[in-house]
């Protein structure tokens, strides 16, 4: 973390953090999704479950975004599947998605590759980002049975250089917005947020952590 932070702000960033965290059972599937991100760990968990036969397939979905203009030579969806062959995966098991550019168009656009053809996904994904990810995929694209998973990482561990604390804190916020309003959008399925969330919400938000709302 790259500056001290005050106790309570650690504390309603840590029960943001356990709020978004899913990490479903796993089973075999047709096809493992990785969504990209600053965070080559998750090509690194995707590149996990395919070494431990869940899937022949993975599929890496995303362009670049606000924090990976300038990190990678390429799309996001490209960086991960260099990192997937980097961990042993065959090119000829990895598919590349490269104009998403949230987790909406990344569902949306690996339910068009699919063409129909996938029953069972697994979605990897940040660790904080689970639950938007399971909310979105519910939402659109409603046919296919998906768990949802993530890097083992711990929360102290979550930052890294080129996305440090604070940018990790605005994230979380700003997705307990998005999981607030995006169902009356059509865009994620309705889910309950705990009081506790609620107040870690506001609270986070009046310290001024809401560049991402």
């Amino acid at each position: 973390m790259e500056r001290a932070s005050s106790p309570a702000v650690l504390q309603a960033a840590r029960t943001l953090w356990n709020f978004h965290l899913i990490y479903d059972e796993l089973s075999e599937v047709d096809v493992i999704i990785g969504l990209g991100s600053y965070d080559l760990r998750v090509a690194d968990r995707c590149a996990e479950l395919f070494h431990q036969r869940l899937a022949k397939k993975i599929l890496f979905t995303g362009k670049t975004g606000n924090w990976t203009n300038n990190l990678f030579d390429g799309s996001e969806a490209e960086a991960f599947a260099r990192r997937a062959k980097e961990r042993f995966v065959p090119a000829d098991a990895i598919l590349i998605e490269p104009q998403a550019t949230n987790i909406g168009e990344n569902i949306l656009f690996s339910r068009a590759m699919a063409k129909g053809q996938v029953g069972r996904i697994i979605i990897v994904t940040k660790p904080q980002t689970q639950r938007r990810a399971y909310a979105t995929v519910r939402a659109q694209w409603p046919e296919v049975s998906a768990l949802v998973t993530a890097p083992m990482t711990p929360f102290e561990e979550q930052p890294i250089e080129a996305y440090p604390f604070e940018m990790f804190v605005h994230e979380m916020v700003g997705d307990v917005q998005r999981i607030r309003d995006y169902p009356s959008k059509g865009f994620q399925i309705a889910q309950s947020i705990p009081a506790s969330v609620a107040d870690a919400f506001d609270f986070l938000v009046k310290e001024g952590y809401h560049h991402h709302l």
